[in-house]
């Protein structure tokens, strides 16, 4: 299978649900592909290629989705895994960042103590919209002295123009799909 059959077989997957969680939201659904074990394969091994060969300590997940294939990514990297959460869900101390979404307003925190200064650290979601809470974390990496490899990304909304912000920061980004 070519990888341009590999990725519609994952773009297949994705459905949008209208005016979610707010009016005027196009939601990028992807459980679907998480139901389909051929889908759910394909895309970890897809999500670990731009990485293979390199040296990565952590995949910090952003929450929720985030920790989904997180997990698997750090597995597939002989990695550790660290979640990036919402406020008053990590028990240690921790360090935060606000962030505006494309609907509103949040929070992220991540535990002090996560990973040694100098880690190279890969930033894991399902989804880039405009890019505000990929920054927020960068932000959290940054503040506990990771050295920020890559971001990784199922899909992302291409006219919210998320990557393009991550780049202009001089990120390297590598996302699955564009929608």
């Amino acid at each position: 299978m070519t990888k341009n059959e590999q990725l519609e077989k994952l773009y297949n997957k994705i459905r949008t649900i209208p005016d979610f969680p707010k009016p005027g939201i196009q939601f990028k659904d992807f459980t679907p592909l998480l139901a389909d074990p051929e889908t759910l394969t394909l895309t970890s091994l897809m999500l670990n290629k731009p990485f293979v060969g390199q040296e990565i300590d952590i995949v910090a997940g952003l929450e929720s989705r985030g920790f989904l294939f997180g997990p698997r990514l750090a597995q597939d990297l002989n990695a550790g895994f660290v979640p990036v959460r919402k406020p008053d869900k990590l028990p240690a101390e921790t360090v935060a960042e606000d962030y505006e979404l494309e609907y509103g307003t949040d929070t992220l925190e991540i535990h002090m103590d996560s990973f040694s200064k100098g880690a190279n650290v890969i930033i894991h979601d399902d989804l880039i919209a405009t890019g505000g809470t990929a920054m927020a974390s960068a932000r959290l990496i940054e503040k506990l002295g990771g050295n920020i490899i890559a971001f990784s990304f199922i899909m992302e909304i291409s006219s919210l123009k998320g990557i393009e912000l991550l780049e202009d920061e001089s990120f390297t980004c590598h996302s699955l799909l564009s929608v």
